[in-house]
């Protein structure tokens, strides 16, 4: 039995499939919101954060990482303001806690991004407050992206069950198909870190040669 991908480039035949396609982040959907990723629009605190040192940005998003992010760049930046759409936080209390313990960090609930003000550089966002419908603009150097991550995985679904969009794995990180192994991101699990996506292909890639084997 073997397995053929279809890539825009070429085509590739094998015994068995580690599928590690990752996850993208999940996007505001404003329009130039692409054209300012790089020129003040991030996803990530922990890579772009430090060049923001000093200068006032937004936080958007309301769960655990975004509030990570926020209490992070709190000390490199000169104000920090969190912007959340609903009235409360889905995230640790002691993140919460830490969180309003901060001399330099706004919150504001009830807020959804409505435009994003800025040609080559992004230069504040619009919200409407969804309890009020007041519109309010925020200035900012740079904004941080925080409102989760999206699997890209439909183009499998006649070879692996998914939930909520990502590939359910046994232990050995196979899916419902023999032969089909998926790792990182892109699986159901709950740590998402480079540390375990890096065990998860050390165990899929021993999971496939087993596989392998046994077919001669």
């Amino acid at each position: 039995k073997h397995f053929l991908v279809k890539t825009k480039y070429s085509e590739y035949e094998g015994k068995s499939i580690i599928i590690a396609t990752g996850c993208k982040h999940r996007k505001l959907g404003l329009e130039n919101e692409d054209k300012l990723i790089g020129h003040g629009i991030s996803y990530c605190a922990v890579c772009d954060g430090a060049f923001y040192k000093g200068k006032d940005v937004i936080l958007i998003g309301d769960a655990n990482t975004a509030l990570q992010y926020a209490i992070s760049l709190s000390s490199i930046c000169n104000k920090v303001t969190i912007a959340t759409l609903f009235d409360k936080f889905f995230a640790d209390q002691i993140l919460i806690d830490k969180l309003k313990e901060l001399k330099n960090v706004t919150i504001f609930h009830n807020l959804s991004s409505k435009k994003l003000i800025g040609e080559s550089e992004l230069k504040a966002i619009e919200f409407v407050n969804t309890k009020t419908n007041e519109i309010i603009t925020i200035p900012a150097d740079g904004a941080f992206i925080a409102i989760g991550q999206v699997p890209d995985n439909e183009k499998f679904a006649n070879l692996a069950d998914l939930e909520n969009g990502f590939i359910l794995v046994d232990e050995n990180k196979q899916t419902k198909t023999k032969g089909v192994f998926a790792v990182g991101d892109c699986i159901k699990k709950k740590v998402r870190q480079v540390i375990t996506a890096a065990s998860d292909g050390a165990i899929a890639s021993l999971s496939s040669v087993r596989y392998i084997d046994s077919l001669s």
